[in-house]
């Protein structure tokens, strides 16, 4: 990366970090990926069963396979040779595991953290049940408020995950969100964490990279 441009990306995630823990989440910034992983590693070593929603920052950083080696239950209904069944399965117990993975499609400087989910399993498991929930995000991630966090998904995240996921929506041919009706829409359910719930331990790691969608 730019070195003027990691360094103002350092600034936005630092001011990003300090809002979130002023909003009760316990909130980390990382300069690197092996930075972030080191800490993760550490902090879930006494859970059992881990749970990972649809992400690319997550998968992409090797977090279920370095939870796999070291023995731990991880219900990732994203892997490969997976029956509709055990999906299924996976997407219900990932809302009881001990320890959810997340990231978010947007996260605003002012502490808020939006999510758009399109069959619900990833929002709901974030905002209750696990005993511990970590949402790993990049500084591309970050918009300056909760608004333009809400346009950066409809922009930007949404057209492109829904072409990753070779999903057929108006987005994945023309990367312009229509707002559509498609019954293969992964734009059904908008979460924004304003505050850490009540009930739900939240930890967040913002890395100083380009992570996900």
């Amino acid at each position: 990366m730019n070195p003027f441009k990691k360094w103002l990306l350092e600034k936005t995630g630092k001011k990003c970090v300090d809002n979130l823990n002023k909003h009760r989440f316990d909130a980390h910034f990382f300069d690197t990926i092996e930075d972030a992983k080191s800490k993760i590693m550490d902090m879930v070593k006494d859970y059992n069963t881990f749970g990972f929603g649809g992400s690319d920052t997550t998968r992409g950083i090797g977090l279920p396979e370095a939870l796999e080696e070291k023995g731990k239950t991880v219900y990732d209904h994203n892997k490969e040779d997976l029956s509709l069944e055990t999906k299924m399965e996976y997407r219900k117990l990932q809302g009881t595991c001990d320890c959810f993975f997340s990231s978010a499609n947007a996260i605003s400087q002012t502490g808020e953290i939006i999510n758009v989910d399109g069959v619900g399993n990833r929002v709901n498991a974030t905002c209750f049940g696990p005993s511990k929930v970590i949402i790993v995000a990049g500084t591309n991630k970050i918009e300056k408020d909760m608004e333009s966090a809400i346009k950066r998904i409809r922009e930007v995240a949404a057209p492109m995950r829904s072409k990753s996921l070779g999903m057929e929506n108006p987005c994945s041919e023309t990367g312009i969100c229509a707002d559509c009706n498609s019954p293969t829409r992964i734009c059904n359910i908008t979460t924004i964490l304003h505050r850490k719930p009540m009930l739900t331990d939240i930890s967040v790691m913002i890395i100083n990279d380009n992570l996900g969608y």
